[in-house]
């Protein structure tokens, strides 16, 4: 099975099995998950000696009455084929994810928006290995890139061309800290300009863009994209407005509000908090309910609308996140009590991305690998 025929099966909900056979640290930190997914993780070294004693059968009792096939999965997809073929052998019906976890993160997918503003077009990307979203605005004959992915600089552009535009802008809503940015790869390739929130400049950044502040705008063909300062998750963090679209970057999310620490670490989260209850009730509260938000990450279980997009009306999310209605001392509890690790690798890739620190491709690939924990829990 190709990572993408894989992910293609986890975006329609499929019930799928899904045996981790490399070592238990590497799957506590990071795998293949999914609304529909159940992981298991056996090392293959088991299988090998299973081989050897004969009474492979046995480990593959297990997965008998497993949703078919299992899918097997290692880091490069080597160990895990023989895996798959020993499960085969037994009578469970198992394939091998080709190209393994490695290949897993280098799945891109891209999916049109159902937007209210009739002249835009707009593509939201998914990496399903990390659940980073970025989006491709298209007004005429120009385009934007919100949140690009350093890894996937071209592929923005060639979306772009193949709808007949060309980029101008790159955009990040903040300064990332679970994924390298591709702002400055984007901007290179288009000859586009680069974009932060203005409060960027105050965390260091170190290269030349141009800055927006609360308000301002990003024209797009005959359009803006508009500056609505949300601070929380960072102090800089800047949400852009299309009509009735919000491209809310890490404020708020599907099944979550954003954790506040990244910043300023655990002693000024509690501030950090209050200024994301604030730009969630006052700010966003000043929004109706049939604006549509646009996140910049999503859980790896956060199940997708009908038409396969990571989006939701912001009267839909009032309804489901009990923290939208929590006063703000309630709130600043929830959020900072129970949040989960730190992304990987997190202090070297928000230098990389404030430009302070630089990295070849493959090294950026590398330290970004994992889940975004960019949300201050599962559920909100």
């Amino acid at each position: 099975m190709t990572p993408e025929e894989l992910a293609a099966r986890l975006a329609r909900g499929d019930p799928t099995t899904v045996l981790d056979v490399r070592d238990r640290d590497e799957f506590e930190t990071w795998r293949v998950d999914g609304a529909a997914v159940t992981a298991t993780q056996i090392p293959a070294i088991r299988f090998t000696q299973a081989e050897i004693r004969g009474t492979v059968d046995e480990l593959a009792a297990e997965f008998r009455d497993a949703p078919s096939p299992v899918v097997v999965v290692c880091a490069e997809g080597r160990s895990s084929a023989h895996v798959a073929d020993l499960l085969s052998e037994a009578g469970v019906p198992a394939e091998n994810l080709e190209t393994g976890t490695d290949g897993w993160a280098r799945v891109y997918r891209a999916r049109e928006l159902s937007v209210g503003n009739a002249d835009a077009t707009v593509l939201q990307y998914d990496r399903p290995s990390s659940g980073c979203l970025a989006y491709l605005v298209v007004v005429g004959d120009e385009a934007v890139v919100i949140d690009p992915l350093r890894a996937f600089a071209d592929r923005y552009v060639a979306d772009a061309r193949e709808r007949g535009a060309d980029v101008v802008a790159v955009v990040d809503t903040h300064v990332h800290a679970d994924h390298v940015s591709g702002v400055r790869a984007v901007a290179e390739r288009a000859d586009a300009t680069a974009v932060f929130p203005a409060g960027a400049t105050d965390r260091g950044l170190d290269f030349d863009a141009r800055l927006v502040a609360d308000g301002e705008p990003v024209g797009v063909g005959d359009a803006e994209l508009v500056a609505v300062h949300a601070p929380g998750h960072t102090t800089e963090m800047t949400a852009f407005r299309l009509g009735d679209l919000l491209v809310a970057g890490d404020s708020l999310f599907l099944e979550s509000v954003a954790r506040p620490d990244l910043e300023d670490g655990d002693e000024g989260a509690t501030d950090a908090a209050r200024r994301l209850h604030a730009t969630l009730t006052e700010r966003f509260g000043a929004f109706a309910d049939d604006t549509l938000v646009a996140p910049a990450h999503r859980g790896p279980r956060t199940v997708p609308g009908d038409d396969g997009a990571y989006v939701a009306e912001l009267g839909a999310l009032r309804e489901r996140l009990a923290a939208l209605a929590m006063d703000e001392s309630a709130f600043v509890s929830f959020v900072c009590s129970d949040m989960p690790p730190r992304p990987a690798n997190y202090e070297r890739i928000i230098e990389t991305n404030l430009g302070r620190d630089s990295l070849t491709d493959e090294e950026a690939f590398d330290v970004e690998l994992g889940p975004n924990n960019c949300a201050a829990t599962s559920e909100a």
